[in-house]
This record gives structure tokens, C-alpha cells and sequence, in this order.
């Protein structure tokens, strides 16, 4: 018997109760309601969706927008609500998304993305050096979880190499810390970046961007300033969350992680497990209805909040058999960690190429790596919209590695 959408309306977010489980209320909404009311913070209804297929009907249907600038668009929290002034691709709807989202889509493709390749497995082995040098224990969140996707974003934008420390020190304050005074200092930075490379263009997205679009009055250089930061935001934190969790999930499980390093070729597949498995950046597909609609028999009115639960849906047993096993061998590549249809995550080339690179080079090069202790709720990291740890302790037998 299906459960009437709006009985006990629950408060969402909702939070995790472990680092690798999902709230209870998901398998109920799975079995019993899988388009159901809950409330935010704020009292403002939403609906929320749950199912893997309703999830990729949802984010394909015109019905249903992602326009930040309508009324009674569900934010989430008070950290987000600026942006219902902000128009980026992000909160656009057709006809206007797709030429907006192209400007930058370019930057993203598997040819660009595979030339990151080299800078990136020479960030890493350079943060694993200095790991193994300063000894063990040591964090994995600051030793690797942040400079790395910091770093990556860093050449995309084309931030000068002379100022990657200072960019990586502010960035990674900011992340951390989420107060306004961080945020005010790494938008700053963002906008000297933007006038520099006005000035000075090089061989990047914000350069390419300037000389192409903006030079010609498709968009203005504000509208660039604050796409680029979202981009950044977006891919520093998203990132580091599924490092610090990748790692944890990886060390808990010994025997696949034996099978990684014995065959390499595995990681890919571990990649995309991983992203089903942990879903770390479920909340960003919040959208609102454009017009009146019916799912599962449930009726949404236009301008009722909507959330489609990806973590739900990568966990439901329709589309997954045994979903809160962790298998590298499942064929999780249709997962909807980054999202799914015209609004998917822009950056997720570059992210399974980062991920891919800091678990091989990890594993490889310290084969004894290990948990320091165990990974406890008070590292979670249940305050952000992009789900993940605080810290995360490692260690290994100290000597001579790889």
C-alpha cells in the first residue's frame, strides 16, 4: 500500500547517520513514497523524488526548471540564497541554458580534459611526497582531498602559476570554514583573476571566455565572474568530498582494495562505484515546477519546490541489486552523482580523472595505507550542501615508499 505523500512531513535536509549509510527515511520513501512533502528549514513545502527513474525523468522534463530567479525557488539553506540574483547556466531553463552552458562546456571535453592529465598526476605525486616525507599519521582531507581538485581548478581558470599557493591557502579557507569573511576574500580573488586575464589573457577557460563571448556583448564580464566561481566552488568541494570518502570507503574494504592494486584497470569502474556508492553532491539538483504535473499519482502544483534525491535514487534496488554493498565490479556507470540530463554536472570528466589518479597513486605508493582510527559521526561534515569529512586520518609502516 503506498503511504499518502503528506503524512509526517520530515524537515530536510535530512542527515546522514554514518558516513556510508543514507537517512532512513530514503529506504521508506523508496518502498512506500517515492514522491513525498517535506519541509525546509524555512517551513517552505518541497517535494521530494527518490526513485532512479523518476530521477531521470524529472531532470529531463521541461515542466520541471531549474530558474533560481523564480518564485518560491527552494533554497536550501540561508548560504544559497543569493543566487536567485545570479544568472548563470546553472539556474537557466531552454532556450537560454544551452548557448549559456556551451560557452564553457568546451573547456570540459575528454580531449581537454585527458591534457590535464600529466599536471595532475604532478600535483599528486608532489602532495604524496611531501605525505610520506613529513611521516605518518597524517590527514588525507588537507593533505590531498583539497589541494588536489583546488589545484585542478586552478589551471582550468588559469589562475598564475606564481599565485597557486596563495589561491590554494584562500580556497581551501573558504571550503572549510564557510563564513562570509572567506567567501568575500576568494571572490575577490576571482575578480582580480577576471580583470587580469582580461589584460592578460592565457591559455584558458576564463581567457577564452573573455576573448570569445564577452569582447563580442554575449555576456558581460560580471556574468563571467560569478560562473567561474560557481565552476570553482562546485569543483573544489564536490572533489574533496569524494576524496576523503573514496579513501575511507577503499580502506574499509580490503579485498577490493587488493584486487585495485593487483589490476589497475580496475579503477575506473571503482570510480564510478564509488560516485553511486557515496553520492556526495545529491543537493544541487533542487529545481521548481514551471507548470502543473503528476507523478506517481501525486499532484505538484507550478511553483512548488522540488529535490531529486540522487543519493536515493544511485541507492534504489531497481536499478541496483544490493545497493548499499560497495562492488567495484557493478556496472555503475549510468549513476546520478553528477546529475542527469541538459543541467549535468559540466566538470565530470575532470573529476573522475582527478579522483582516478589520487586513489591509484595513493594505493600504489603506500601499500600499507591504512585507517588511523575509525571514522566516527563527528567527521562528518553534515552542515554542507556537498557531503563529506572534516579529517581523515591515515597511516602506514613508516620508511622507504614508492
Amino acid at each position: 500500500m503506498t503511504e499518502k505523500p503528506d503524512a509526517d512531513i520530515p524537515l530536510f535536509p535530512m542527515s546522514r547517520p554514518g558516513p556510508f549509510e543514507l537517512p532512513a527515511e530514503y529506504a521508506r520513501m523508496l518502498e512506500h513514497c517515492p514522491v513525498r512533502r517535506a519541509r525546509l528549514a524555512n517551513d517552505t513545502a518541497v517535494w521530494l523524488i527518490s526513485r532512479y527513474e523518476d530521477i531521470r525523468a524529472a531532470l529531463t522534463d521541461p515542466r520541471i526548471r531549474a530558474d533560481r530567479s523564480a518564485p518560491g525557488f527552494p533554497f536550501l539553506n540561508a548560504e544559497t540564497t543569493h543566487l536567485r540574483q545570479v544568472r548563470v547556466f546553472f539556474g537557466m531553463d531552454s532556450p537560454d541554458h544551452g548557448p549559456a552552458r556551451h560557452m564553457y562546456q568546451t573547456e570540459f571535453t575528454a580531449q581537454r580534459c585527458e591534457a590535464m592529465r600529466p599536471f595532475l598526476k604532478h600535483c599528486v605525486d608532489e602532495r604524496v611526497d611531501r605525505l610520506i616525507a613529513a611521516g605518518p599519521p597524517a590527514d588525507v582531507v588537507r593533505a590531498l582531498a583539497y589541494p588536489i581538485p583546488t589545484l585542478a581548478v586552478a589551471r582550468v581558470l588559469g589562475v598564475p602559476e606564481s599565485d597557486y599557493d596563495e589561491f590554494e591557502r584562500i580556497a581551501t579557507a573558504t571550503m572549510t570554514k564557510r563564513d562570509e569573511s572567506h567567501f568575500a576574500a576568494l571572490f575577490a580573488y576571482m575578480r582580480d583573476l577576471v580583470d587580469y586575464r582580461g589584460r592578460v589573457p592565457g591559455n584558458d577557460l576564463t581567457s577564452r571566455v573573455l576573448r570569445k563571448h564577452v569582447k563580442r556583448g554575449s555576456i558581460s564580464t560580471q556574468d563571467v565572474l560569478h560562473t567561474i566561481f560557481m565552476i570553482m566552488t562546485a569543483g573544489i568541494e564536490t572533489t574533496a568530498g569524494l576524496v576523503s570518502l573514496g579513501i575511507a570507503t577503499l580502506l574499509q574494504h580490503p579485498d577490493q582494495l587488493a584486487e585495485l592494486r593487483a589490476d589497475p584497470a580496475l579503477m575506473d569502474g571503482a570510480v564510478d562505484e564509488l560516485l553511486r556508492y557515496l553520492s556526495v553532491g545529491e543537493l544541487a539538483s533542487v529545481r521548481i515546477a514551471g507548470e502543473d504535473f503528476t507523478m506517481r499519482g501525486v499532484h505538484i502544483q507550478a511553483g512548488e519546490g522540488i529535490v531529486a534525491l540522487g543519493a536515493a535514487g544511485n541507492r534504489d534496488p531497481r536499478a541496483y541489486p544490493d545497493p548499499d554493498t560497495f562492488d567495484i565490479h557493478r556496472d555503475a556507470r549510468r549513476h546520478l552523482a553528477f546529475g542527469h540530463g541538459p543541467h549535468k554536472c559540466i566538470g565530470w570528466r575532470l573529476a573522475r580523472l582527478e579522483l582516478n589518479i589520487i586513489f591509484s597513486t595513493l594505493i600504489a605508493r603506500l601499500p600499507e595505507l591504512r585507517l588511523a582510527g575509525a571514522v566516527t559521526d563527528d567527521l562528518l561534515d553534515n552542515e554542507a550542501l556537498v557531503f563529506g569529512l572534516h579529517a581523515l586520518d591515515v597511516t602506514w609502516r613508516d620508511g622507504k615508499q614508492a
